[in-house]
């Protein structure tokens, strides 16, 4: 009876040893930077695009129709020289007909009315011309590209090198919108339907 007491006992020590037991814990770090810098930006005309009404039968039936391509100025002030990305956040997600541009709303909840494409023109940074650039891979490597794709972040470089961007204090680009609607065969356009397209256009601190 001894002899059985003890094998049980080491059975349970061995069972109990630290190397026997799997992990149960996770470790969670939670890092970042507070700046003491700020930046504003800003849009020229109360960032409003207008096409006013457009007639469904001046629009391609079999083809999207571009219905207009119109220029804003986009200025950012920061309080200091700062690295800064640009950020398109469509708020109208869904909706778009292109994969890359941003949504102009549905029609009766399915039918994807069309999109419009941003780019960055002409940047000027603290009254030196700069190039537009965007990461593809939240900023580890960036080339140069005027489109504003809101899958992506956007921001200036040197003339020289569109490697990296450069710290900035004033900003001011030219943001062209271009706005497209779908073929009108797949489209209800019996009523008219407003064109809805709206988007936050957001400073990131890097």
């Amino acid at each position: 009876m001894n002899k059985l007491l003890k094998t049980v006992a080491s059975t349970l020590l061995i069972a109990c040893a630290p190397g026997a037991f799997a992990a149960s814990t996770v470790d969670l770090t939670v890092t970042g930077l507070i700046t003491p810098n700020s930046c504003t930006p800003l849009l020229s005309g109360g960032g409003q695009v207008d096409h006013g009404k457009i007639s469904a039968k001046d629009l391609n039936t079999d083809k999207m129709t571009v219905i207009g391509v119109q220029t804003l100025q986009m200025s950012v002030s920061c309080d200091a020289a700062i690295l800064i990305g640009l950020k398109a956040i469509d708020n109208r997600a869904g909706s778009s007909s292109s994969g890359q541009g941003m949504g102009l709303g549905l029609i009766n909840g399915d039918q994807k009315l069309g999109f419009y494409y941003l780019y960055l023109r002409n940047p000027i940074a603290d009254t030196v011309a700069v190039q537009p650039i965007i990461t593809e891979d939240n900023g580890r490597s960036w080339f140069n590209d005027a489109f504003w794709n809101p899958q992506f972040l956007s921001s200036v470089g040197a003339m020289s090198d569109d490697s990296q961007p450069i710290p900035v204090r004033d900003l001011t680009v030219d943001l062209e919108v271009q706005t497209v609607i779908a073929r009108t065969d797949g489209l209800d356009l019996s009523n008219e339907v407003p064109i809805d397209g709206s988007a936050t256009l957001e400073v990131k601190y890097l």
